[in-house]
């Protein structure tokens, strides 16, 4: 903080601006596009892999963690959404902090909600963060915290959180000295470098199987279940204890998509991306290969391949199996 005194409070009035919309609501009177219901649940379970009976039959309830889904206005723009939570963001941008990034959220869970309950639900902008410093730059989080109602009645709470920053400057790279020889241009069909995977504590076993050419599934040493992606524990016993099993390497397109949009310098659109079921049951998303895009079909086998894409990453990919 510079020690101007002018500046300084210039930086307070603007954080007491911000601050001014606390309690002021986000959105008012929305209602659910659709009743709880049961097409909805059984497509999260499948997604999730989740298979607790209480989420099937006759008295089935909603997954609690779908508590948001039921409120979700889909591509189009809110229409409960309030001119106050506008004008705030509004505030922040023209302030500089133009870019956003969610950041975390917050469900509380006060009973449980059935098929056929009518959902509505409103937003209040609860609390506005001082300025704050991070690697993506200075910003503001803000948070929004959705109450819930079933029949009228409070169901469950969802508070949600975002930063709005203002970009960090990056450093320039120092100049390079001219040399008496001239600078080689890249062809111009050279493609960019690959996006590198997010490896963390949990799955960096996983891509260390793959540098080495072997895809491994987790296998939870409580109860024999095998999970993809890796997680800390499983989702059937809830033990954190789990070894590995090497895929055989085939499987089936089980779901595709064909990316035509947006374009990237890394990739060439248009490609096929593929939910490819292993011989071992659980799935995995990744490109399939070796044949046209528009000849990618559900249920079609493929195998499984590691692509050297630079002299630093390797991907599993799924080789198309023509019959």
């Amino acid at each position: 903080m510079s020690g101007d005194p002018e500046i300084h409070e210039e930086h307070e009035g603007f954080e007491a601006r911000l601050k001014a919309y606390e309690g002021r609501p986000a959105a008012a009177t929305g209602a659910g596009r659709d009743p709880v219901n049961e097409p909805m649940i059984r497509h999260w379970c499948e997604a999730m892999g989740d298979t607790n009976p209480a989420y099937t039959g006759p008295d089935a309830i909603a997954p609690p963690t779908m508590l948001q889904a039921w409120t979700m206005a889909g591509l189009s723009r809110r229409p409960e959404r309030t001119a106050a939570y506008d004008e705030l963001l509004t505030l922040l941008d023209e302030s500089g902090h133009d870019a956003v990034v969610a950041t975390d959220c917050e469900q509380e869970y006060l009973r449980p909600l059935r098929p056929g309950d009518e959902i509505t639900f409103d937003s209040v902008i609860e609390s506005v963060s001082e300025r704050k410093t991070t690697k993506l730059g200075p910003g503001y989080f803000v948070t929004t915290r959705t109450d819930i109602r079933a029949g009228g009645e409070l169901a469950g709470t969802h508070r949600f959180r975002i930063l709005k920053y203002a970009p960090a400057r990056r450093p320039k790279k120092p100049t390079k000295k001219p040399t008496t020889e001239p600078t080689k241009k890249p062809p111009k069909n050279a493609q960019e470098r690959r996006p590198r995977p997010v490896v963390n504590r949990d799955n960096a076993g996983f891509w260390e199987g793959v540098a080495r050419h072997e895809l491994l599934i987790q296998r939870c040493t409580g109860c024999g279940t095998l999970r993809f992606p890796w997680l800390p524990g499983c989702n059937s016993c809830g033990s954190p204890d789990w070894d590995t099993v090497g895929a055989c390497g085939e499987g089936t397109v089980y779901s595709y998509v064909v990316m035509h949009h947006p374009p990237f310098p890394a990739f060439t659109p248009p490609f096929a991306v593929g939910l490819i079921e292993l011989a071992e049951g659980v799935r995995i998303v990744s490109n399939v290969v070796g044949v046209p895009y528009d000849e990618v079909r559900i249920g079609m086998p493929v195998r499984l391949e590691f692509r050297q894409c630079d002299d630093e990453l390797v991907l599993p990919v799924f080789q198309g199996v023509t019959r």
